[in-house]
């Protein structure tokens, strides 16, 4: 027989004592049997046969603080087992302090009335497997140091487990529990199984501790699941489950991933806040109320998520999927600038320790309905926006930050003008032959886009910012937009030819400074045509001044056609010539005629610099107006 545990205070009931006479220690604690001064396993052979002939199927029993072998448990099921069902039947089981130094099989047994296994200890396996417990189920501050078995277990009344430690194995497939569940500060150090578990009254989770894979696959939970402060060293699986009520995992922590796929929240108005140093995965969950998703991890899964109803995500740190995501309400994203907090204080984000900083990286809205989505704060310089359909309607708050182009050069800097882009194009130009650096390479399983389907992506996000009446930062999905047509293959030649020069020569109409500069080689080319070759070479004078009988006469001169000027190139390039050569060249740039004579290819010049130079300005004008607009 196995040593007797001495436990340092007295019990309540009336106890065996053997091993020690005298003193604070009690020596063994089991209830002693009547009219015997001695538990169960300290009572003779004749005592201990007579005791258990006496038993009958259904009895209450109280056996606490007594130690089981294996033999003496099964003797003890033995006598108590219902000749109909070939099954163990108990009344009212007390057990309290319990100590089984051997498997202790329970499994199909039935407890009739309460069922008191507090602070008992199983050294061995703990089979209740099929075990229904009519009354109360009490197992709180049991420790199970070998694997414990409820699968299938049925609890009509509230099942305690508070503060239990199980080391081993805690295995609850397919249990019911019929009552409210009380798991709280309850220690997980082995792999535990909830899957298709039935819980009709309140879960009680909060401030336990799983240190081994937790699985509550296909679990239902019909009154308010509560797993806050709860603590998830591994991966924890709620796959499937039903949280019919309220799911609170507030100031919850996973060590590493924890996945919601292809749940559903029938009434949850929140979820979290909590922490987790993986990835969060609630792909295919689905939410039927109003919720509040309050998340701190360092990747969050929302691959055909679906939202039923109003939605708001505050999330940190994380990279988002969102996929396929289906809201039919507004639903915002965004990212929390301050840790989350709970009546402690801020939550503990240590786990998340080497992450960008709190920022919340966008990475996919690959088949989104963005008509109600909101995005606040957002890191957007990987996202995929392309077949977002009513992209238009999206709308951006706060500092959204997208991609831009590689920084300029040393030695080419006008080669890239600094603007936002989409993660895409970056994908598309890398993709290119002889690719210039700085542009970022698509992931493996992203599919390849080219100019065709990102001119819409721009053209919707470009509608976007104009619809919230910020101009400016339009401008630059506008120009994404044009470099997607300039480069789009499939359209006519004539008019990528056309873009091809309004981009050189304006940026489409949004570089002032390429406009400006254009404007002023135009003037100083026509400037120098007009002092080289514009101006004739003699001043028409309109009247011929001559001596006749002693006086002065004035008689008006024929204006003959200007003479082009013979003297060499350098002898032309003088002061007078070009101050009148200015006047044409400024005259020409606000459609205004000098009214200088000219040569026939200084008639020309001016024709031609009176056509394009105020177009020059123009563009130049229009790309500061694309900037300061309000």
């Amino acid at each position: 027989m196995s040593p007797t545990l001495p436990s340092p205070a007295r019990p309540r009931w009336p106890y065996c004592g053997d091993g020690v006479s005298g003193g604070d220690r009690a020596g063994c604690i089991g209830r002693s049997k009547d009219p015997h001064g001695a538990c169960l396993a300290h009572l003779i052979d004749r005592d201990r046969d007579t005791h258990l002939t006496g038993l009958a199927p259904g009895d209450d029993i109280d056996y606490r603080g007594t130690t089981f072998t294996a033999h003496l448990l099964d003797r003890l099921l033995g006598a108590l087992t219902d000749p109909a069902t070939q099954q163990p039947r108990f009344g009212a089981a007390k057990f309290g302090s319990a100590v089984f130094a051997g498997p202790a099989r329970f499994a199909s047994a039935t407890f009739t009335g309460d069922a008191q296994f507090n602070s008992a200890t199983f050294h061995s396996d703990a089979q209740f497997g099929s075990a229904v417990f009519t009354g109360d189920a009490w197992f709180s501050s049991a420790a199970f140091v070998g694997d414990a078995r409820f699968g299938s277990a049925v609890f009509t009344g509230p099942a305690r487990f508070a503060s239990a430690v199980f080391t081993g194995d805690a295995q609850f497939n397919s249990a019911r529990f019929h009552s409210d569940a009380w798991f709280g500060s309850a220690v997980f150090a082995g792999p535990t199984r909830f899957g298709s578990v039935v819980f009709t009254g309140d879960a009680q989770f909060g401030s336990a501790t799983f240190s081994g894979p937790v699985q509550y696959d296909s679990a239902a939970f019909t009154g308010d699941a509560w797993f806050s402060l709860a603590v998830f060293t591994n991966d924890a699986r709620f796959g499937s489950a039903t949280f019919h009520s309220d799911a609170r995992f507030r100031s919850a922590v996973f060590g590493r991933a924890v996945s919601f796929r292809s749940a559903v929240f029938e009434r949850a108005d929140e979820l979290g806040p909590f922490v987790c140093a993986g990835t969060v995965v609630l792909s295919g969950a689905r939410f039927n109320g109003p919720v509040t998703v309050s998340i701190a991890a360092r990747r969050a899964a929302c691959v055909r998520t679906r939202w039923v109803s109003t939605a708001a995500l505050r999330l940190r740190h994380a990279e988002v999927d969102f996929t396929h995501a289906v809201f039919e309400y507004p639903l915002s994203i965004a990212a929390e600038q301050e840790p989350f907090s709970d009546e402690d204080g801020p939550l503990c984000e240590d786990r998340l320790a080497g992450t960008p900083g709190p920022r919340v990286r966008m990475m996919s809205l690959h088949g989104v309905d963005a008509a109600h989505l909101v995005l606040a704060d957002l890191d957007l310089t990987r996202c995929l926006f392309t077949g977002t359909i009513h992209l238009d309607q999206i709308r951006l708050e706060g500092d959204c930050a997208f991609a831009t182009v590689p920084r300029r050069r040393r030695l080419r800097p006008w080669r890239f003008t600094q603007r936002r882009t989409l993660a895409e194009e970056h994908h598309w130009r890398s993709r290119r032959p002889h690719p210039a650096p700085g542009w970022h390479q698509a992931p493996a399983t992203t599919t390849r886009t080219g100019p065709a389907q990102l001119a819409p992506v721009y053209r919707a996000l470009r509608k976007a910012f104009e619809d919230s009446k910020n101009e400016p930062d339009a401008a630059d999905f506008y120009f994404g937009e044009m470099e997607m047509r300039r480069h789009d293959g499939a359209r006519p030649r004539a008019e990528r030819t056309l873009l091809t020069a309004y981009w050189a020569l304006s940026g489409y109409g949004l570089r002032a400074a390429r406009a400006a500069l254009w404007l002023v080689a135009a003037m100083t080319a026509t400037l120098f045509a007009m002092m080289l070759w514009g101006l004739p070479a003699d001043h028409w004078k309109p009247e011929t001044t001559a001596v006749i009988g002693g006086g002065q006469v004035r008689l008006p001169a024929e204006k003959p056609d200007p003479v082009n000027p013979g003297n060499a190139l350098h002898e032309r390039l003088t002061t007078q010539r070009f101050e009148k050569s200015l006047r044409v060249v400024v005259n020409s740039v606000i459609f205004r005629s000098s009214g200088q004579d000219l040569t026939t290819a200084g008639t020309y010049a001016e024709m031609t610099s009176r056509l394009t130079e105020p177009v020059l300005l123009g563009l130049a004008v229009l790309a500061v107006r694309g900037r300061v607009k309000r």
